[in-house]
């Protein structure tokens, strides 16, 4: 039992750590001079490439459940990407990280996962500070990419629950058919893209490689030993460490607001982290035959 209660501590180790690869996308999608959709489907090449070299013993018997996942993948990244085209980039990923409140409601029905009062509460603080940590740049206009994001987010939703439904076997495979179904997609965009500079290479390689591919490596590992619910409220750091980047690299500040939402989130996540790493610890062993 306590082998899997350290697979527990872990997992959630490796869901922060995701999180900080998914962090990298915002500055380096700036350096891409390419469509949204382009970037989307570029990455997503080089992450399926990367994922198919990095992982061993994958089975494509393209279940309903393998492609669900897949499906569910390729439409929260290019959903999003048009998103964040057609509103501002704080409604789009406030609205994407919906994506909690959907597991909460649905997670219980397909995976037996019921969302705890301690869950609501953790979805409430996030969502309320991440409202404040974006509250300068969110717009009530822009419907049409408002609504996107909402899509984004229950596709974000659905894919967990799908990669989640895979934990006795493999989610690497729904990852990458998912990336591989994005590349699709863009194709025609890159078609008609510009020719890169080596930066704007170099930038692209990083997408695929570190901010798609490692992150959904760590990420189809966590999976097996995490609920649902946490995999997407963990990661929910990731939308607050976009502005550290951007801080380094180009000494923008975020507002005295953003910073209060942000200790709100990353309080929130914290918290419930703990908490979820002592119950699992606290958990008695299951009574020998």
């Amino acid at each position: 039992m306590r082998s899997v209660h350290a697979a527990h501590t872990r997992s959630v180790l490796l869901l922060v750590a995701a999180a900080l690869c998914w962090s990298l996308g915002g500055l380096l999608i700036k350096s891409v001079s390419w469509p949204p959709l382009a970037v989307a489907g570029g990455r997503g090449l080089i992450a399926a490439l990367f994922l198919l070299a990095t992982n061993r013993g994958l089975r494509f018997h393209f279940s309903r459940v393998q492609l669900l996942g897949a499906l569910g993948y390729a439409a929260c990244t290019i959903t999003f990407c048009v998103a964040t085209k057609l509103t501002t980039a704080a409604n789009a990923i406030l609205l994407q990280y919906t994506a909690p409140v959907w597991i909460a409601l649905f997670g219980a029905w397909f995976l037996g996962e019921r969302a705890t009062r301690a869950d609501w509460i953790t979805i409430a603080a996030v969502l309320g500070g991440m409202t404040l940590f974006f509250a300068d740049n969110l717009e009530l206009a822009n419907a049409l990419g408002n609504a996107l994001a909402v899509v984004s987010g229950v596709c974000f939703a659905g894919m967990t629950i799908a990669l989640r439904k895979q934990k006795d076997t493999s989610a690497s495979e729904s990852i990458i058919l998912g990336n591989l179904l994005a590349f699709g997609v863009g194709l025609p965009w890159i078609v008609g893209a510009p020719a890169l500079p080596p930066a704007g290479w170099t930038a692209l390689a990083l997408l695929g490689i570190v901010q798609l591919g490692v992150s959904y490596w760590l990420y189809a590992r966590a999976i097996k030993h995490v609920t649902a619910l946490e995999a997407v409220l963990i990661p929910v750091i990731e939308p607050i460490l976009n502005p550290v980047w951007v801080l380094l690299a180009t000494g923008e500040k975020p507002s005295p607001l953003a910073l209060v939402g942000g200790v709100i989130v990353l309080t929130a996540v914290t918290l419930r982290a703990v908490a979820s790493i002592r119950a699992g610890r606290a958990r008695p062993a299951p009574a020998s035959p």
